[in-house]
């Protein structure tokens, strides 16, 4: 048996405002709307990766805090954060950290998506074992 990871959801207070952040500012490409009140969406990042975005019953506001028990950020990795950094500042995103160092070796820059969700690109080594193809 090959359990392979398909999607993660990702409840919003705006689905359809969020949905249009991650197509604007991280590239998704659209794949999947329900066409219903309220929408639910997936949409797919370059390399695969897919994130269902739907209706949330309800929020708290440390969505942000990493330290949280339960899922708290979804890193992208890059293939240069200096060279990622300016093009998402273009794009709206604030970034209110430095650079530090990623575990499992390389650097990472946290920042947040349009409903403070925690999110960071991470760089990694050529020789890195989570390496993937960008």
């Amino acid at each position: 048996m090959k359990f392979v990871m398909e999607h993660l959801g990702l409840p919003a207070r705006n689905p359809l405002a969020l949905k249009d952040w991650y197509v604007k500012v991280l590239d998704a490409k659209l794949v999947f709307s329900d066409g219903q009140t309220p929408p639910a969406f997936f949409v797919q990042f370059p390399g695969g990766m897919v994130l269902e975005i739907y209706q949330a019953n309800s929020s708290r506001t440390e969505t942000s805090d990493n330290s949280l028990a339960g899922w708290r950020h979804v890193a992208f990795q890059v293939e240069s954060i200096p060279a990622a950094r300016p093009l998402l500042e273009r794009r709206g995103v604030i970034f209110t950290e430095a650079v530090r160092p990623a575990g499992g070796g390389g650097s990472v820059l946290y920042f947040r998506d349009g409903e403070d969700n925690l999110l960071h690109l991470v760089e990694r080594p050529e020789q890195s074992q989570f390496l993937r193809p960008v």
